[in-house]
């Protein structure tokens, strides 16, 4: 029988030439790996090691199901087909908004490249059981970097929307922990330079209710297109949302992630 597949849409995953993929993050007070491997059956294996710190609630994965997919066939018949998608949580709100506002106004493989490259200049490396990852930044690095230092990443238009976050951070994170999903998207917004977009998909990194994810943005709509193509989907962005949420109804969640997920797929080829 074959095991979940777990989605690599954060650009904090490396894959190995093996089809391995490895990620560090943060909790509370702790450094964690995670490493998945292809299973013989299909799916990945997931193994968890703590690094660094003394926390013992390991990083929580989160599993979800298509077969219970509801609604049109068109949508839910092809995201049954890929089975079951597992997704990592992101521990850390600072991580999850940092992340976020690398991804603004940019392709996803531009964003990627830029997250890494700016992970392996100024974050702490780790060895895991898969080979060497690095971890995002913490909010003090960030803040301790010069303009020029941005201008060397190609970085400069993520500069001030990351120093607002990384000062929001020092100040706020205690409280953020303590929030709801809809409480803690409010919160980010809140934040200088941070929009909706930016606070949805933080929140839905964070905690995997991907009905708080900007479900109508570009990638959405993409997959959406390419999953089921029969459906007519409008192409102004704010009629696709009424549409994808009337048709997903109490699945928004699970919709839209699972969507993204075949996106991941199916634009790279391997596995997600």
């Amino acid at each position: 029988m074959a095991h979940p597949t777990m989605m690599l849409d954060h650009p904090g995953w490396l894959r190995d030439d093996t089809g391995r993929a490895r990620r560090v993050l943060r909790s509370a007070s702790a450094v964690w790996a995670v490493v998945c491997s292809p299973a013989p059956e299909g799916g990945h294996l997931v193994e968890v090691a703590r690094l660094a710190g003394d926390a013992h609630v390991a990083p929580v994965v989160d599993t979800i199901d298509p077969g219970v997919l509801a609604g049109d066939a068109a949508v839910c018949d092809p995201l049954r087909d890929g089975g079951p998608v597992m997704r990592l949580r992101t521990c850390d709100v600072w991580e999850a908004l940092g992340t976020a506002v690398t991804r603004q106004i940019i392709k996803a493989a531009n964003a990627r490249e830029n997250y890494r490259r700016f992970c392996e200049t100024h974050g702490e490396r780790y060895d895991t059981a898969a080979g060497p990852a690095w971890i995002f930044p913490s909010p003090e690095t960030v803040l301790a970097l010069s303009d020029d230092e941005f201008a060397a990443l190609r970085m400069t238009f993520f500069r001030d929307g990351l120093r607002s976050a990384a000062e929001a951070s020092l100040k706020a994170s205690d409280d953020w922990a303590g929030m709801t999903g809809e409480q803690l998207v409010a919160a980010v917004q809140g934040v200088r330079r941070i929009g909706p977009w930016t606070a949805g998909a933080t929140v839905a990194d964070v905690t995997n209710d991907y009905s708080l994810y900007p479900f109508a943005d570009l990638a959405v709509r993409t997959w959406a297109g390419k999953l089921a193509p029969s459906v007519d989907w409008p192409k102004p962005e704010p009629d696709f949302g009424w549409l994808w949420q009337a048709m997903a109804g109490a699945q928004l969640s699970e919709w839209t992630l699972l969507t993204l997920a075949w996106g991941v797929r199916h634009a790279t080829g391997v596995a997600i």
